[in-house]
Formats: structure tokens, C-alpha cells, sequence
């Protein structure tokens, strides 16, 4: 069964993708494709965007959502995820979920007989990596030989966007702390990506490396869901890579500073950066639902 668990799973589908969810998004597509569809929707943690943008685009395209916490679910109480994986198949045309660990939603697509979206795990985030790639083609005009910097903790959405930015032509550079890289088994399939697609991938924790001839400045929150132990440690390690104007000035001239939300001002970002005519930030979280959409008509329409 197709599910999208990784932006590997998309590979050669993600233009694709990105072009139906601008059609979506300009209104150039059939009414309700999804009429009758249902969509169970897991959260295993908290959410606005991916929440918001799933049901409300489920709703737009003719089908429904329904939302299931850890407490709504057996599996909250133990159950396999193989069982409810097999029971949600029988009920429901895609399962979305939000997750803790990226192996339980393996586990799940394994066992399930319908489509299985990842909207976040340990690993990925590649619902927003999608959304962050039509945000910048909207303002940037194209990805083709532009170049993202992400700056900071290198976790699930960079490395989204680690894989997602060759496939599309991008150039990307990784600003961090010595213990702080994205994960070495993205970091081999993304320079294997950009092997193939004549790009380059660099990670570096010198910021004025990572900075060079960049288009694009993103950053996320240095305390994830689950991070709340090393809270104070991440804060300190992590304080040299605050996106500030300072670090903005860095970047290319017409430079977008991007940020998945929720933001904490005067953490990873200056409150004059991300409030400032160079955020996209809002642009990037409606574009959560216009891609959500193409993703749902991709994987479920018949």
C-alpha cells in the first residue's frame, strides 16, 4: 500500500504534488473528489497546523476527519499497533497520524490496507517540508538553483528538507552545534539526492559557511515535544545559531526567513526577524493546507 512515511516515499511524485497543490490552491480543480471518503486522524501529540489543515482540507474536498487522541485509541491502553492498524482498515479510506516514534508508524503502514500519512514523527515532518517547497516557489519563483540554510537543531523538519530540496533542484546547508547534525542515514540519501540532481548538501558549525549565497533562512524551536530535560542545555548550545538581523544580513539580498511554528521570539528567532518583511512565516502555515490537500487527492482519490 503507497503511504507517505518519508519524503523518500515521494521521490519521483514530489513535483507532482507541489503542482496539484497549486492548482488547488488557484481553485483549478473538480468539486468534492473525495465525497464519501473518511480520514481517521491520530495524535499522539498536540497540534494546530497539522490538525487544522487536515480536517479542514478533508472537508474542502468532499470527504471528513475524524480526530483520535492516544485516550480515544485502544492503542492508547495497549493494544498492537497491528491491530489497530487492521481495524482502522476496515473502517476508513487513510489514517493520518502524528506520532512519537517514526518505527510505530512504520509498524502501522505495515499492517494497514489504506494509505498511512505521517503528519510529524522523530524523524520527519514531510507534510511541512511539502508546504515549505510551495511557499518558497511562491516567492521565490522557482527552486532551481536556489540554496535554503536551515539554522539550529538539525531535527525531524530539516531532515524533511534535507531530502525534499535536491529532488527539487535546491541547494541546502545545515547550520549547527557539534552534536546537533540531522541524522546520518538522511544526511547519505540526501548527498545521494544531490549527487543526482547536481546540487549540494553541506552541514557545517561555522555560520558564516552555512550562510553563503543563501536564498532562503530557516529555522524551528530548539525545545521539541519530548526535548523538555535538556531544555537548558539546548539553550545554551544552540544561542549562537538564533536567526537574528545580524545573521539575516548574511544571506542573499531578497532572502525569506521560513519557520514551521510555533516560534519562541528570542530563542531561535529574533522577534524582529520573524515579524519583519522577510518572514513568510503565515504564507508557509496557510500553505500547510493547500499542500495537506494535494496530499490526501494523491493518495486517495480513486
Amino acid at each position: 500500500m503507497n503511504s507517505l512515511l518519508s519524503i523518500t516515499d515521494i521521490k519521483d511524485d514530489v513535483k507532482d504534488i507541489l503542482d496539484l497543490a497549486s492548482k488547488i490552491k488557484a481553485g483549478e480543480m473538480e468539486e468534492k473528489p473525495l465525497e464519501g471518503k473518511t480520514l481517521a486522524m491520530i495524535f499522539e501529540k498536540s497540534s494546530t497546523r497539522t490538525r487544522v489543515s487536515f480536517d479542514v482540507g478533508m472537508y474542502q474536498l468532499g470527504g471528513r476527519a475524524i480526530f483520535l487522541s492516544s485516550n480515544d485509541l485502544q492503542m492508547g491502553r495497549g493494544e498492537p499497533i497491528s491491530d489497530t492498524a487492521k481495524v482502522l482498515s476496515r473502517f476508513v479510506d487513510g489514517i493520518m497520524i502524528r506520532a512519537i516514534r517514526h518505527s510505530d508508524v512504520v509498524e502501522l503502514a505495515k499492517h494497514s490496507d489504506v494509505p498511512v500519512i505521517s503528519g510529524l514523527t522523530d524523524l520527519e515532518h514531510p507534510c511541512q517540508a511539502l508546504a515549505d517547497m510551495l511557499t518558497i516557489k511562491e516567492h521565490l519563483g522557482d527552486w532551481k538553483g536556489k540554496k535554503i540554510c536551515f539554522a539550529g537543531d538539525g531535527n525531524n523538519v530539516c531532515n524533511s528538507l534535507l531530502l525534499i530540496a535536491p529532488l527539487l533542484g535546491m541547494d541546502m546547508s545545515v547550520a549547527c552545534p557539534k552534536g546537533y547534525e540531522p541524522s546520518e542515514d538522511i544526511l547519505k540519501t540526501a548527498r545521494e539526492y544531490a549527487d543526482e540532481n547536481n546540487t549540494q548538501i553541506v552541514v557545517s558549525d561555522d555560520i558564516g559557511v552555512a550562510l553563503e549565497n543563501v536564498d532562503v533562512v530557516y529555522t524551528d524551536v530548539w525545545v521539541s515535544m519530548g526535548d523538555e530535560a535538556e531544555k537548558a542545555k539546548r539553550e545554551i548550545d544552540l544561542a549562537p545559531f538564533q536567526v537574528n538581523m545580524d545573521l539575516m544580513s548574511l544571506a542573499n539580498d531578497g532572502a525569506i526567513f521560513m519557520h514551521c511554528l510555533p516560534a519562541v521570539r528570542g530563542q531561535e528567532v529574533s522577534a524582529d526577524v520573524i515579524d519583519g518583511l522577510q518572514s513568510v512565516v503565515f504564507d508557509e502555515a496557510e500553505n500547510r493546507l493547500h499542500a495537506q490537500k494535494a496530499i490526501l487527492y494523491h493518495y486517495m482519490k480513486d
